[in-house]
C-alpha cells in the first residue's frame, strides 16, 4: 500500500506541470541567456586564477569565515523546516526533524527535476499520511512566503541601490522600484483578503477540482501566518550572511551596505527568474552578481569564485545529505513493491 501510495504522490505532483513543453524550453532559453551573459563577461575579463589566489592570500583567518560559513548551513535550512513544519500542521501534524528530512529531500530531488516540482515532491513523499493535495498546497504556500520576504527585501535593497550606482538611476530604474514596491503591497492585500480569495475559487466553475491546493491557505490563522513569515525572514537573513561570508572569504571586502544591498538584489533577481532545476539556478546567481556588483569594480574571477563556493555550501552539501532521505523513501517503495 504504502508503494501505490507514494508512487501515486509522485506521479500526481508531476503531473501538476501546465504547458510541459512551452516551460521547459523557456526555463531552458532563460538559462541559455545566463550562461551567454556570463561568457560575455569572461571575454571582456578573462578568467585568471592568479587573481583568485592573490585574493584568496590577502585574506585573514580564512578559515573563520569558512567555518561560520558551514556551521550556518544547517541553521538556514533549519529555519526553512520550521517554516515546513508550521504550514503543515493543517495537513498533518510533524516533528521538526521530520519537517527538516522532507525539507532535504525536496532540495535533493529539486536538483534534477524542476526546483519547486522537485521540493515539492520530496517534502510530500516524505509524509505518512494521503494528504496530498493539503500538503502539496502547504508546500506552495511556503514558497510564496520565502518568495515574498526576497521580494521585499530585494525592493529595499533595489531602492538603496540607485543611491549608491547613479548610472542606474534612471527612468527605467525608478520604474522598476515603483513596481516592485506596488507588488511588494500587494502581497500585505492578498493576506488580507485571502480567505474571501480562497472562498471565491471554490465556486469558480472549472476550477474546484484544485480546491485542495489552495483550500489549505484559507485554513492559517493569523499567528501562523505571523510565525511561518518570521521563519522565511530568519532564513532569508541566515542565507545572507553566508553570501557575505563567501565573499570574504575569498577576499571581496567591500562595505557592508553595498554588500548588502548588492546580495539581496542578487537573492531578488534569483528568485524572479525561472530555473530549470538547481544546478541552472547556479547560473542564475553568477549572472546577477556579476551584474549587480559590475559598478564596483569586482574581478569577475573573484565574484565567480565567491559565488560557487557559496553554491557548494548552502546547496551541493544539503543536497548530499538530503540524497539519504530520498534513498530510504526509494527502499521504502522497492520493499513494498
Amino acid at each position: 500500500m504504502l508503494c501505490v501510495s507514494q508512487s501515486n504522490v509522485f506521479l500526481y505532483v508531476l503531473s501538476l506541470k501546465p504547458s510541459k513543453k512551452i516551460l521547459f524550453w523557456v526555463k531552458m532559453a532563460v538559462f541559455a541567456a545566463l550562461v551567454a551573459y556570463i561568457g560575455h563577461v569572461l571575454r571582456q575579463q578573462r578568467f585568471d586564477w592568479a587573481v583568485v589566489q592573490r585574493q584568496l592570500r590577502s585574506v585573514t583567518y580564512p578559515e573563520l569565515w569558512a567555518s561560520a560559513l558551514l556551521l550556518l548551513t544547517p541553521i538556514n535550512w533549519g529555519f526553512e523546516a520550521l517554516k515546513w513544519q508550521i504550514l503543515l500542521r493543517r495537513v498533518e501534524p510533524t516533528g521538526f526533524w521530520g519537517a527538516y528530512r522532507g525539507v532535504l529531500a525536496g532540495v535533493s530531488l529539486g536538483f534534477a527535476l524542476p526546483a519547486q516540482l522537485g521540493d515539492t515532491a520530496g517534502r510530500v513523499l516524505s509524509l505518512r499520511s494521503g494528504e496530498r493535495g493539503g500538503a502539496i498546497g502547504a508546500s506552495l504556500v511556503s514558497g510564496g512566503m520565502q518568495f515574498y520576504v526576497a521580494l521585499v527585501f530585494g525592493t529595499i535593497a533595489w531602492a538603496h541601490h540607485l543611491t549608491i550606482a547613479p548610472e542606474r538611476d534612471n527612468l527605467a530604474g525608478r520604474w522598476l522600484l515603483l513596481g516592485l514596491a506596488v507588488l511588494s503591497a500587494g502581497g500585505v492585500a492578498f493576506g488580507l483578503v485571502r480567505h474571501r480569495l480562497v472562498r471565491w475559487l471554490e465556486i469558480r466553475p472549472g476550477l474546484s477540482r484544485f480546491a485542495s491546493y489552495w483550500n489549505v491557505a484559507g485554513q492559517y490563522n493569523d499567528s501562523e501566518i505571523g510565525l511561518a513569515l518570521c521563519a522565511a525572514a530568519l532564513r532569508y537573513l541566515i542565507f545572507s550572511i553566508q553570501f557575505y561570508l563567501a565573499m570574504r572569504l575569498i577576499g571581496i571586502d567591500l562595505p557592508v551596505r553595498i554588500s548588502a544591498s548588492g546580495i539581496g538584489l542578487v537573492f531578488l533577481v534569483k528568485t524572479l527568474t525561472p530555473a530549470f532545476n538547481l544546478l541552472s539556478d547556479l547560473g542564475v546567481r553568477e549572472a546577477a552578481s556579476l551584474w549587480v556588483f559590475a559598478p564596483f569594480d569586482v574581478p569577475a574571477p573573484v565574484l565567480l569564485t565567491a559565488t560557487l563556493t557559496l553554491w557548494v555550501a548552502n546547496v551541493l552539501t544539503p543536497v548530499l545529505v538530503g540524497l539519504i532521505w530520498v534513498w530510504k523513501l526509494k527502499w521504502s517503495v522497492h520493499d513494498h513493491s
